[in-house]
């Protein structure tokens, strides 16, 4: 089956080949029946598995579309490219190929499939490269909130944010989500807004930025129905135990379902949340009695010594 379906792209190599030539009374080669025929060829391997070759007739595919002036089918080829890379586990090469696809695809002017490929390409390298996906999803949400498809840029953003999170890159984490919290309160979805205030907040206190948390709560309470919510009585009680170094109610409040259900990479925030300085323990119930007992052996000390002097120094 294999040999049959090289043999099947090899024809269709040789007649593409056959359409470049030019000649005497052929001055211009066939670029666009030459594209088909690479197309062809280029199935046939990807089905013989010969990925290395299939993405070989790809790229000639493209390359013909390209000085056919055909972007939009170039860019497809060069997709297709990328995705023999991926298969042979060529993930960085085949990431630069989406990315050429991309570019080509805005050059012909459809931004959105541009953004789809850009999308893509981070879901392939988000395990390899994390920091490569970040910056192709943020260019993806980039491109969709130039068209004004704001719940697609928001679901990128949304990605960027919790890949910088998983790779402690706290403070363009930070920027990542004031960023989507503001596109939310734009489109008016405001209990979206409260979750991603809670993200920004334990980022914050992740930072040891107390001030910041602080003021990200206080300017959460411009967006309606906030203030009263059960997300900022949750969070000043955060703030509050954090401020007191008191480590019980920042645990407390930290696994509430609240935070416990957000994004995996938040709720882990939460729960590892420390407050400065270790915290201050609540006391004991010995303690407590101890504490209570004091001033009864205080007493029973003085009266002690009063009987010792009851009958007078005589």
């Amino acid at each position: 089956m294999a040999a049959q379906k090289i043999n099947e792209a090899l024809e269709h190599i040789a007649k593409a080949e056959k359409y470049l030539k030019t000649g005497f009374l052929k001055w211009k080669p066939d670029y666009d029946s030459a594209a088909t025929e690479y197309g062809k060829a280029a199935v046939a391997f990807k089905n013989a598995k010969q990925y290395d070759q299939a993405r070989e007739a790809c790229l000639r595919e493209a390359e013909a579309h390209e000085n056919n002036k055909a972007l939009f089918h170039a860019a497809k080829a060069y997709e297709q490219a990328g995705m023999m890379l991926k298969e042979m586990q060529r993930l960085p090469e085949a990431v630069q190929l989406i990315e050429k696809a991309s570019m080509m695809y805005l050059e012909n002017g459809t931004p959105d499939t541009a953004a789809i490929a850009l999308e893509r390409a981070g879901k392939l390298i988000e395990n390899v490269s994390p920091e490569k996906a970040v910056q192709l999803y943020q260019q993806a949400a980039s491109v969709f909130e130039n068209e004004e498809r704001l719940r697609q840029a928001l679901e990128m953003l949304g990605k960027a944010s919790r890949l910088l999170v998983r790779g402690r890159r706290l403070d363009e984490a930070a920027l990542s989500l004031q960023k989507e919290k503001s596109i939310y309160k734009e489109i008016e979805n405001y209990p979206t807004c409260y979750k991603k205030t809670i993200a920004q907040v334990l980022v914050h206190l992740h930072r040891n930025d107390y001030v910041a948390a602080e003021r990200c709560v206080r300017e959460s309470y411009s967006i309606p129905g906030f203030n009263g919510s059960e997300d900022c009585a949750a969070l000043e009680q955060l703030l509050e135990g954090y401020d007191q170094q008191d480590q019980d109610q920042v645990s407390e409040v930290c696994n509430l379902p609240l935070f416990k259900y957000m994004d995996n990479d938040y709720a882990k925030l939460g729960l590892t949340l420390v407050v400065p300085g270790g915290g201050i323990k609540k006391k004991s119930p010995n303690t407590a009695q101890d504490k209570t007992r004091g001033p009864a052996t205080v007493g029973s000390h003085a009266d002690e010594e009063e009987d010792e002097y009851s009958g007078g120094l005589c």
